[in-house]
């Protein structure tokens, strides 16, 4: 018999550039509300770029405006994951019109940090397959894949993790730093085997 598996549903959260300013704060928010945050990116998308992710909305009166607008200033892009994330995720931003939520739903993100029915702060992926299509837009080598659980969990931990906690245990012996949690924590992100390759198909923002 397989070992189970467990699905975590993602989806793709966007600070847009009216809101740029707080994404800490809404970062913090995010984490709170039971997400985990997979993959984030800081960027600033051309006109071209923004007219492509929303290629959905092309011959609408409105379209214009919103690629001048998602092409103003940067945006941060976040993958979050948890059980049903894409429902969650737009109940927890709220309605579109960030005037109107005000009224009928005065604590949900877009009433806080949004301005008006286009800038309103937040994107949110509304089904499935809009989710992973906008992922790949900002993280095109991005996968999903499920967590494994029981044997196949050990199995995962022996294989992917146990080696480099081993060699990052074996330097943090020889260095000896101040701080050994710090450096290990940094020392694991540097040299993380798994670390996801992406490709430059979005403008960085400059330092």
């Amino acid at each position: 018999m397989d070992a189970p598996q467990i699905y975590v549903e993602r989806t793709l959260a966007i600070v847009k550039p009216d809101a740029i300013h707080k994404s800490e704060e809404i970062e913090d928010i995010i984490l709170r509300s039971g997400f985990a945050i997979l993959q984030k990116r800081r960027v600033h998308l051309t006109p071209e770029q923004a007219s492509d992710f929303y290629a959905e909305h092309y011959g609408k009166m409105f379209f214009p405006s919103l690629v001048a607008y998602m092409s103003s200033g940067p945006v941060l892009a976040i993958v979050i994951a948890r059980d049903q994330a894409i429902s969650y995720w737009r109940e927890l931003i709220g309605p579109t019109n960030a005037l109107k939520a005000r009224q009928t739903h005065p604590d949900c993100l877009r009433a806080v940090y949004g301005t008006d029915d286009q800038r309103n702060a937040l994107h949110g992926s509304d089904s499935f397959s809009s989710s992973e299509k906008e992922i790949r837009f900002f993280f095109p080598d991005s996968v999903i894949e499920p967590v494994p659980v029981g044997q196949a969990a050990k199995d995962y931990l022996a294989k992917s993790v146990n080696p480099c906690l081993l060699k990052g245990l074996t330097e943090l012996c020889k260095q000896k730093p101040i701080d050994p949690v710090i450096w290990l924590a940094d020392w694991l992100l540097e040299n993380n085997p798994n670390k996801p390759k992406v490709r430059q198909m979005v403008v960085q923002e400059p330092n």
